[in-house]
């Protein structure tokens, strides 16, 4: 597991709820508008409904009022219905298409859960993608600069960037000398998470780390103390222990999991041509674009 200050930065963990909370079951009614019940499990679907932005508001700390919004949402929509606006031309095929939208989307998604995806379609992808299916095992030594993205160590001096450059450079000649690498990181190395193991970061695959650090990590020889690599935190010396790629079998669920929403698309367009679709070419043939007219100048 990766544990370094410099790691690409990853989502925040959701939020338990209190242990004082008392969550009511599925089937208790939690929202009533008029003549309108919710249960909990109908209400929770319909947050399932409303876009990413919206969920999080119906389910964070204003979610007393995002239901009150919500129920004067539904009392409106209630008068539209007893004036029988659905009915009206303007509104029909609009709610025609959200409709038909929200269908389609729900179908599209259970395809994409039950599609199958051909032993052939992951080999194909593993030998096009293999690199990104590579895992190194390595550790650094961190030199901070002023500016670093890296706090600093109480008690210990600012470098300047020249400064921190020329002490990596002293570092790395005391281990060419014999000096162990997990020795020289506890002493030296400003990432205090991995210090503490020697300079360890665990094993680490691609988009885990930051662009420059990556780069030297997969190309640098196993074993060698590499040159300096410059990022924002400050100036790493990094040891490559092992680099392996992971095997098909090791990476099919991920890689069937990406090509599901493909043969998804696939049934989907098979299905759409099927159908017979007449165009009326009068009313949907291209438009050209319009001639530019030179205007002369009133005055």
């Amino acid at each position: 597991m990766v544990a370094s200050v410099f790691a690409q930065d990853a989502p925040p963990a959701p939020v338990a709820p209190s242990a004082d909370v008392v969550v009511p079951s599925t089937d208790a009614v939690v929202l009533t508008v008029g003549e309108l019940r919710f249960t909990r499990a109908e209400f929770e679907n319909l947050i399932q409904a409303l876009p990413a932005q919206l969920q999080q508001a119906a389910r964070g700390p204003q979610k007393r009022e995002f239901a009150m919004q919500l129920a004067e949402l539904f009392a409106v929509a209630g008068e539209a219905e007893k004036r029988n606006m659905a009915s009206r031309p303007e509104l029909a095929m609009r709610l025609k298409y959200q409709r038909d939208n929200l269908l389609a989307g729900f179908l599209y998604q259970e395809m994409v859960e039950q599609a199958v995806v051909s032993d052939e379609a992951v080999a194909e992808f593993y030998e096009k993608n293999k690199d990104s299916f590579e895992e190194v095992t390595a550790r650094h030594i961190l030199v901070r600069f002023t500016g670093s993205r890296v706090p600093q160590k109480e008690g210990k001096a600012e470098l300047s960037e020249e400064e921190a450059q020329a002490k990596v450079g002293a570092l790395k000649a005391k281990i060419a000398e014999g000096a162990a690498f997990a020795d020289v990181a506890k002493e030296e190395s400003d990432d205090t998470g991995s210090a503490q193991t020697g300079g360890s970061l665990g094993t680490f695959g691609r988009g885990q780390m930051i662009p420059e650090f990556e780069n030297a990590a997969f190309t640098q020889e196993l074993g060698i103390v590499g040159d300096p690599v410059r990022t924002d935190f400050g100036y790493h010396l990094i040891l490559v222990d092992d680099r392996k790629s992971k095997t098909i079998a090791d990476v099919r669920d991920e890689i069937e999991q990406q090509l599901k929403p493909q043969v998804a698309r696939a049934q989907l367009k098979a299905l759409a041509e099927k159908m017979n679709v007449v165009l009326d070419e009068n009313y949907f043939a291209a438009t050209a674009p319009a001639t530019p007219t030179l205007e002369l100048d009133p005055k």
